[in-house]
């Protein structure tokens, strides 16, 4: 039934296609303003193919020519999830980077042939060279007026309209005029008038609001345009403006229609505008040089502002940390009694890990969907669960959960790889496991202790976190840390600790103190587990006695017990048992004053040193 489904989806946008004089399109999974996450009204991707993976897209001609004329693009991430969500008889797997849409469709393209794309949801630079691709074959790259999905999507639902709202200052640090004068003097002296704002996380930083358009993200679907005498412009739908809003963001900035966006780039002829091509679609590149304005690609200037967070947003970290910490503790101890009886489901757990968080008058929302992974699904590192997937956890297994929280003054993510032991207490975990977690750990606590000169990147740090899975001929194929926003998104750059190039490209951004990214290298074995353990951590700066320099080092801001069932210890340095001892000692004492009873019984047990 579900392929049929997709099937008539296809056989529409493709009567639309020809309709609209088009020979393809390309459907990715993004919104106007290149979100991570999207609302429900820009999900055109897993509404066409019915994947429902955070990342992918699709290309598909009107005529196919070879093969199923369609194709779904996704990385290593979802090779097994494509394949359980998406027909194989109506669209070709393709993986990337090993190919793209561009790529695809510059194989496919014939003389003549006119390709779409809406210009509202792809970057300029992506656009740009796929028009070269096309134009080598003959072909032609079309920015449709509409998009051809819309036209066939009957019950496409309406983009959010929830209100936005004030984000207090006392928990940003900063006033958003603060922030809007250092931003009118880099424009200053850059030469440029104005620069528009797409990112919505970039909107929310500077105008100190916040909202809840995006599922996990506490954004509001808006624009802004800043100008060097410090005012703006916000762009946002009226209905989700309060007075509140109005009062706080003040005189200097004007509130208009999100209707109003483009007509407003549309009269900025003449002026110098920067625009980065990271964070805005091609669309506000063709309005602005439709209209005649001097267009400037440079780098959206609140990105780095943003990524070092202030006194008052790290306090907030720690406290939300803290609280957080004591949701999991819970939600752990609740499993390690609840799991052994086979009657729990990585539904169930999730649910119950959100009730815990939930006690919590200051959690707002969850940061992310909770990866809730049993067995084999462990070893999947960006697994989803749903009523489809979803297993019972089995009794003398690992279980890996992924989970984080939004709260006013912070936003978490952890992860815990736990052993789920047999009713009677006899399951134990196989050498391997504990050897492959042990090796994880280690290059954990690597990271964790590291000290490096400033101007050090995270391509340079990320060798730490895997040099022990080196050793033993294995290794992970994600990142090792990404940065974290103040009650923003769980994702936030530019900072990231990874490899440098490849599919999970390193960054060449400075670690800076003040930056907070994770800290969370894994093993998967398909099939069988997978472990991660990941903490939160802030980039400070040290005092080494004798040193030469200014240097950094990192603060764990997570504050949750490992599993010591899952250690060799014989495989940890005195230096690495003197860190599990540090480490356990301060989740003690920030923890067990919130817990009691039997909560509190069972931490101290799991804190008990090495």
């Amino acid at each position: 039934m579900l392929m049929h489904t997709h099937e008539a989806r296809l056989d529409a946008l493709r009567r639309e296609l020809k309709s609209q004089n088009l020979d393809g399109f390309v459907i990715p999974i993004c919104d106007e303003h290149m979100s991570e996450y999207v609302g429900e009204y820009a999900q055109r991707l897993e509404w066409l193919t019915g994947f429902g993976g955070s990342a992918g897209s699709a290309a598909v001609l009107a005529e196919p020519q070879t093969g199923n004329g369609a194709a779904i693009f996704t990385d290593g991430r979802y090779t097994v999830q494509v394949r359980e969500q998406v027909s194989g008889e109506l669209f070709d797997y393709e993986d990337v980077p090993a190919n793209s849409p561009a790529k695809w469709l510059a194989e496919h393209a014939q003389q003549g042939m006119r390709i779409g794309y809406d210009a509202w949801l792809h970057p300029i630079g992506w656009a740009e060279s796929l028009d070269a691709a096309l134009k080598a074959k003959g072909a032609e790259l079309v920015a449709v007026a509409s998009n051809p999905i819309d036209a066939v999507w009957a019950d496409q639902p309406s983009p959010s309209g929830a209100i936005a709202v004030p984000h207090d200052d006392t928990h940003a640090g900063r006033s958003s005029a603060d922030k809007r004068a250092e931003i009118a003097d880099w424009l200053k002296e850059e030469g440029h008038d104005a620069t528009v704002i797409c990112a919505l996380d970039s909107v929310a930083w500077l105008l100190n609001m916040r909202g809840s358009d995006v599922a996990n993200t506490p954004v509001a679907l808006s624009y802004v345009v800043a100008h060097a005498d410090g005012t703006a412009e916000l762009f946002i739908a009226p209905e989700k403006v309060t007075p509140e809003l109005t009062k706080h963001l003040g005189n200097a900035v004007s509130i208009r229609d999100r209707a109003d966006f483009v007509p407003a780039l549309g009269s900025m002829a003449g002026k110098a505008v920067a625009v980065d091509p990271g964070h805005a679609v091609a669309g506000v590149f063709h309005a602005l040089a439709a209209a005649g304005a001097k267009v400037v690609r440079a780098d959206d200037p609140t990105v780095l502002a943003k990524a070092i967070k202030n006194p008052a947003e790290q306090q907030g970290h720690r406290d939300a940390q803290a609280r957080d910490g004591a949701a999991v503790a819970r939600f752990l101890r609740w499993l390690s009694l609840e799991a052994p009886k086979g009657t729990l489901d990585e539904l169930s757990a999730a649910a119950k890990l959100r009730e815990f968080r939930g006690l919590s008058a200051d959690l707002k929302d969850t940061s992310f969907d909770t990866i809730s992974a049993a067995a084999g699904h462990a070893a999947l590192p960006h697994y989803k669960v749903d009523e489809e997937s979803n297993i019972p956890i089995p009794p003398g297994s690992i279980f890996l959960c992924d989970s984080g929280g939004q709260y006013l003054d912070g936003t978490t993510d952890i992860t815990r790889t736990v052993w789920i032991d047999s009713a009677d207490g006899s399951a134990q975990p196989t050498a391997e496991m504990i050897d492959r977690n042990t090796r994880v750990l280690k290059g954990h606590i690597q990271l964790a202790m590291a000290r490096f000169p400033v101007g050090t990147n995270g391509g340079q740090l990320d060798t730490l976190a895997r040099m022990h899975l080196w050793q033993a001929g294995v290794d992970y194929g994600h990142g090792t840390g990404h940065g974290v926003g103040a009650y923003l998104s769980v994702h936030e750059g530019p900072q990231r600790i990874s490899k440098p190039g490849g599919a999970f490209a390193g960054t060449s951004t400075e670690l800076a103190a003040g930056m907070i990214l994770s800290n969370e290298p894994g093993y998967y074995k398909q099939g069988h587990f997978g472990i991660r353990i990941e903490n939160l951590i802030l980039t400070r700066e040290e005092e080494i006695e004798g040193a030469e320099g200014d240097w950094l080092g990192f603060e764990t801001l997570t504050l949750v017990p490992l599993d010591r069932r899952l250690v060799d210890k014989a495989l940890l340095t005195d230096e690495e048992i003197g860190w599990w001892d540090r480490y356990h000692a301060k989740v003690w004492n920030t923890l067990s004053p919130q817990l009691d009873g039997e909560d509190l019984a069972w931490l101290k047990e799991q804190c008990t040193s090495l």
